[in-house]
């Protein structure tokens, strides 16, 4: 991940970290880089320590900006042996680069100094000035633009089943229509998640939370529905379901509500699935990375190539992959691979 995060991004983020660790009891490190001089060579101090960070970090540490000289860097499981290491070989390859550096291992309190950092002084930060005119931001900005036309698109054109389901829904159980679901967007943001109700109202979730367990484990024969040949890792007869509720999974009319969410710009049309907080406390830190760069999405390449024949595992692996290979282009072709996918559905239960 090359991304360095802001102040603000980097402190939501070194807080959900902290309540990961609260929970797997996983070793967590800090280290806060602060340059002392002003230039190398006529180069930017803080572009050629960025360069180093970027040329020795792992894809699941952590950058973010503290102020505008300032560097944090959080190491997932990484234990106070590890950190000083890593220090040292910034050290040994940092040029005429001069820095102070401190670590600390949770729960040392440079942890919390991070934390309750007052919030009101202004982010400075370096900004490059071209950064409007770059191919990839043009790109975004355009992946913005599909969002925002796409969905009210597919409000307005969806607007008549909307309603018939809303009724459906209604008549056969009680409870609301539509229901809202705490789930986490980019950076491990929250956000309020909308879907059409599936199941009856006020059910407990501990049948999904140990199906939750089993997937992310890779215990796949423990909630394998079908067979080695056409594997299928999907609670398939869940009682929670109504009757209606199984109709709208089938033909993911139950997802419909989330172009709510890609106008809000909480979502996008394409990324991928946000997951539910008590998930991500069962992550591996590699699994993280499908979060923390890009926008969840109504659809993705898990939708469209995998569904519920799919591990976990592999389900991360081409998210990573969606990240890493983004173009609008790919966002397009997913988009009509995902109406294939659900005029012929196949893996949807």
């Amino acid at each position: 991940m090359n991304e360095i995060l802001t102040k603000s991004d980097f402190v939501n983020r070194l807080r959900f970290e902290k309540r990961r660790v609260d929970r797997s009891k996983a070793p967590l490190s800090v280290a806060v880089f602060s340059l002392q001089n002003k230039g190398v060579n006529g180069k930017n101090p803080v572009d050629v320590l960025i360069k180093h960070l970027h040329k020795n970090t792992r894809e699941t540490d952590i950058k973010g900006w503290l102020d505008q000289n300032t560097i944090g860097l959080i190491l997932t499981d990484t234990d106070g042996k590890g950190a000083s290491q890593f220090v040292e070989k910034i050290k040994n390859g940092n040029g005429d680069v001069q820095y102070s550096v401190i670590t600390g291992t949770y729960p040392d309190q440079l942890f919390q100094r991070i934390l309750k950092e007052e919030q009101s002084r202004p982010e400075l930060y370096p900004i490059n000035i071209d950064e409007s005119m770059d191919p990839i931001s043009i790109q975004r900005g355009l992946k913005r633009g599909m969002d925002i036309l796409g969905s009210i698109v597919g409000l307005l054109l969806f607007s008549p089943l909307m309603a018939i389901t809303a009724i459906a829904i209604k008549l056969n159980s009680s409870g609301p229509a539509i229901f809202k679901q705490s789930r986490l967007g980019i950076r491990g943001i929250r956000f309020p998640f909308y879907k059409f109700r599936s199941m009856y109202w006020k059910v407990d979730d501990r049948i999904h939370r140990e199906y939750v367990n089993h997937l992310i484990k890779g215990n796949l024969e423990d909630i394998n529905q079908g067979d080695q040949q056409e594997p299928l890792y999907k609670m398939k007869s869940d009682p929670r379901i109504t009757k209606i509720g199984r109709i709208i999974r089938k033909l993911s009319i139950d997802e419909l509500p989330q172009f709510l969410n890609v106008l809000k710009g909480e979502m996008s049309l394409v990324g991928p699935r946000p997951p539910l907080p008590y998930e991500t406390e069962k992550y591996e830190p590699w699994h993280l990375r499908r979060i923390l760069e890009v926008k969840p999405g109504m659809t993705g390449l898990w939708q469209v190539d995998g569904r519920s024949k799919t591990s976990f595992d592999d389900m991360v692996r081409m998210d990573l992959r969606y990240v890493q290979n983004w173009s609008l282009w790919l966002d397009i072709r997913i988009l009509f691979k995902t109406v294939k996918a659900v005029v012929c559905p196949k893996g949807a239960l």
